[in-house]
């Protein structure tokens, strides 16, 4: 038999997989609160697998695109590194929650949260985003510089509040 049906058959096999979700390379700080949520979304993923491997013909794609989050998750909550908690109102640090100036003296208020707890919509913003890097470390009036596709903005540090 030609290699070609070989490759072929074995690329046709592969296409039924989901694509793997993709692990950050930067270290995965995460909050306390964010621990949590890690561990709430491994148990329901591990819930809907049982649930969904306990039916007499379960739904393969389904099945593969659970374990593939599962696989993900649980990766995450194995590196998951818990940041102190953010007790200062000097210094921004993973936790804080601060409130900036931007260059039309609008206030911004935002939390700096580990990568799978982010969601702009509601003010947390991951740590290790351009605006997260830019905050973090920053004491209370500092000037910093937000590095932005849209261009570089000076944000100014006008609240720090613990987590």
């Amino acid at each position: 038999m030609s290699r070609a049906f070989v490759n072929e058959d074995n690329a046709a096999a592969q296409a039924d997989q989901p694509v793997e979700r993709q692990v950050s390379a930067q270290p995965n700080y995460v909050t306390p609160q964010g621990l949590k949520l890690l561990q709430e979304k491994v148990a329901q993923l591990q819930a809907l697998h049982a649930e969904l491997s306990a039916k007499d013909q379960p739904d393969k794609q389904r099945l593969a695109d659970l374990e593939r989050d599962l696989r993900y998750f649980k990766q995450r909550l194995g590196s998951a590194q818990v940041a102190a908690l953010a007790t200062s109102t000097e210094k921004v640090q993973i936790g804080s929650w601060v409130t900036y100036a931007d260059e039309h003296d609008a206030e911004h208020r935002v939390q700096l949260v580990g990568e799978d707890q982010a969601d702009a919509t509601h003010g947390l913003i991951n740590w290790g985003s351009p605006l997260g890097r830019a905050l973090l470390g920053a004491k209370l009036n500092d000037e910093v510089l937000w590095q932005r596709p849209a261009g570089d903005q000076v944000i100014e540090v006008v609240r720090i509040e613990p987590a």
